[in-house]
């Protein structure tokens, strides 16, 4: 009898045993393409040999030293590299153990640089609906996916929410991408006006929308003009890059793709590439230079933080991504991934948008094509894709809810970079076996 407490108590998962590059291995021998990285995070494929060395040798010289009393080279060294890729004027790294610490470090410290700065009044959070920040109570406050946040909302601090760019279903008909873009970032500037310009803390939001609604990007224009409303009213642009981030969409960061530059960024996932649990927050040098000169210490920790072992391996990882090409390679094979599933799913009834960047894609089912009128919920797509592709020998992402937390569905596709031309046609082949099964009838 297991003593682990499972995600679903009904529905107990297989053992893995063993990882090798875009395969996993349960105790019957049974391989699985992971055609989703896990939740995007498995982006070097399992079993590199350099990030595994990596870690070796860093628990050898140095697993833990607690940074309330030390820093470390592997966490310096990480940062470094960090920056010197980073949009903008990010200039501080704030190393954590993942997604959520990233996301509730982020919105802790646009909170304290008001302070610091003697604009206590500025309080208000907005991020967007179907949007996912992550699980703890914070983060899950900031994010927009109603079926997580449900059952703990009386737990939640207040944050607003505006419309996600979402144009599959919101952009009108014989309405231009700019002007949707146009349009839906204005939601913002009418967001702060309604809530006051002098109490809006910051604006969150996911540069390419992962778990909650399936790689959907904005059109183009958007995130300038979000860029310019957070300006104008001297709030700050936090971007969580957690899921689409450090080379999924093609980019090493995501934001790239659409000309931005953030106050405050947060990744995780890719950075490990699952060999470690780590994330970071990005800051711009006016954000630490406001502590810096104010109080001089962030009121935030976490016991892990700047992990020498963590770090270790993120450098390895980033290392390979910068170094060797691999980010670039995202970006290739995920315009073959692009293709291959227009080419396979363009026409399908079932199959109303395929959109994403790099090897970062999705697609949404819907139960009819041309009136975009999505399955019942209690259909239960989602799942029932995700055990059909499970069952052929392909791990993938689907979620129910995309639409508004209750209607749709999605399938989310990220493998790792190292996938080849032939792992995309097993990966579009099992894919399509899970939808005819769970769509027929």
């Amino acid at each position: 009898m297991s003593h682990i407490f499972p995600r679903h108590t009904r529905a107990l998962p297989p053992r893995a045993v063993r990882g090798e590059g875009c395969y996993l291995y349960d105790e019957t021998g049974k391989a699985y393409l992971d055609g989703s990285g896990g939740a995007a995070v498995s982006c070097l494929g399992h079993g590199d040999p350099d990030v595994i060395a990596a870690v070796q040798k860093q628990t050898q010289e140095l697993a833990f030293a607690h940074t309330g009393f030390f820093t470390s080279e592997p966490a310096e060294a990480l940062a470094d590299l960090l920056i010197q890729h980073a949009p903008g004027d990010l200039d501080r790294v704030y190393l954590v153990s993942g997604g959520s610490e990233a996301t509730e470090a982020a919105i802790k410290l646009a909170r304290q640089f008001h302070v610091e700065n003697g604009q206590p009044e500025r309080r208000h959070l907005i991020a967007r609906k179907q949007s996912y920040h992550g699980n703890t109570l914070g983060a899950l406050a900031a994010g927009g996916n109603e079926w997580r946040r449900a059952q703990f909302d009386p737990l939640l601090i207040g944050v607003s929410h505006i419309s996600p760019c979402y144009e599959y279903i919101l952009r009108d008909a014989g309405e231009t991408a700019e002007a949707y873009g146009l349009r839906a970032a204005q939601e913002l500037e009418d967001e702060i006006l309604r809530l006051g310009p002098e109490t809006v803390m910051a604006f969150m939001a996911e540069p390419v929308v992962g778990a909650t609604m399936g790689a959907v990007p904005a059109v183009a224009g958007y995130y300038q003009r979000i860029r310019g409303i957070c300006d104008r009213y001297g709030v700050l642009l936090i971007l969580d890059e957690v899921m689409c981030g450090m080379g999924r969409t093609g980019h090493l960061f995501a934001c790239e793709a659409d000309g931005i530059e953030p106050d405050i960024l947060c990744i995780a996932k890719g950075l490990g590439a699952g060999y470690q649990p780590i994330g970071a927050m990005l800051c711009s040098a006016r954000i630490y230079v406001a502590i810096e000169d104010g109080s001089g210490f962030f009121q935030h920790g976490h016991t892990y933080l700047g992990h020498p072992v963590a770090a270790a391996a993120a450098r390895a990882v980033l290392g390979k991504l910068t170094g060797q090409g691999l980010v670039g390679r995202a970006a290739g094979q995920g315009e073959r991934l692009a293709a291959a599933l227009k080419e396979r799913f363009g026409q399908h009834p079932h199959v109303g948008d395929i959109r994403g960047r790099g090897l970062f894609q999705g697609l949404e089912i819907v139960e009819e094509r041309e009136a975009k009128r999505p399955f019942a919920p209690e259909k239960r797509v989602a799942p029932r894709i995700k055990q059909a592709a499970f069952e052929a020998g392909l791990i993938c992402y689907p979620m129910q809810g995309t639409r508004d937390g209750r209607l749709g569905d999605h399938v989310l596709i990220a493998p790792p970079f190292i996938i080849s031309d032939a792992q995309i046609g097993e990966l579009i082949d099992k894919l399509s076996v899970a939808i005819t099964r769970a769509t027929a009838g």
